[in-house]
């Protein structure tokens, strides 16, 4: 998919080796991959990788340091990431920041920030997700002093971002009610990776065919570890439970 969409192309050298194939791959999916076996090819990937790979541990250092939990957030585009975040507000103590990851525009962190929500926006152009660099880089616009918790808010793409590390500790990964309960399997790498599962805009249930019992099993059959909860920023009750998950999963 990378090679197609265009997210090798990027803004940072440390991908112009890429020469069209994705740098989004984990390396045991590397090694599966019938198309890239070419050693030369796999050195390369490997080396890209593991650089992104040092870049988010020190990211994951920079948030430690000032006792800072990080949280990725991923899903599709339109999945409602921005809406629970500008609402989410209303229901924790939790002091928090948002970096917003898209390939243009920067409404998404100007909503937040006349929420008075601190809020950055990366651009990433052609890319289909952040990477730890892009993120370290957003670091430096954001004041972490007060900071309980920070939201990184991935692309909207329910591939690309789930191989990624960014440098944060958990993932959350979010699906709508409209996008169908068929999605989970059908992406099933973001759902492995999935700390917690968010099944969003539950208001609309009863205007679509969305079986919420057979989205749970989805996910424990992917991954038993995670949480899911079902939410709506119409809906106190699920707003005040995921804020009651982020306050019980801070690190420290």
């Amino acid at each position: 998919m990378c090679k197609d969409c265009g997210c090798s192309i990027t803004r940072h050298d440390h991908h112009d080796a890429m020469h069209g194939y994705s740098h989004t791959h984990s390396h045991d999916e590397l090694h599966s991959n019938p198309q890239l076996k070419d050693k030369k090819t796999l050195s390369v990937i490997h080396k890209i990788l593991d650089k992104n790979d040092l870049e988010a541990q020190n990211n994951r250092d920079h948030f430690e340091a000032h006792n800072i939990t990080a949280f990725n957030l991923m899903s599709s585009p339109g999945s409602g990431k921005t809406t629970l975040l500008e609402h989410l507000k209303e229901y924790t103590e939790l002091n928090y920041a948002v970096i917003e990851g898209d390939l243009e525009t920067s409404r998404d962190a100007d909503r937040l920030t006349a929420k008075g929500i601190d809020a950055y926006q990366i651009q990433t152009g052609s890319a289909c997700h952040l990477d730890a660099f892009m993120v370290h880089s957003a670091l430096h616009h954001v004041d972490l002093k007060p900071l309980d918790i920070c939201f990184v808010e991935n692309v909207g793409n329910l591939v690309c971002p789930a191989s990624y590390d960014v440098g944060t500790h958990m993932n959350v990964v979010l699906v709508s009610v409209p996008e169908g309960d068929d999605k989970i399997e059908k992406y099933p790498v973001m759902f492995r990776k999935a700390d917690l599962v968010l099944l969003t805009k539950a208001d609309l249930l009863p205007y679509f065919d969305f079986n919420v019992e057979e989205a749970k099993a989805q996910v424990k059959r992917l991954n038993p570890e995670a949480t899911v909860l079902v939410t709506s920023v119409k809906d106190t009750q699920s707003m005040y439970a995921l804020a009651h998950w982020l306050r019980d999963n801070q690190r420290g």
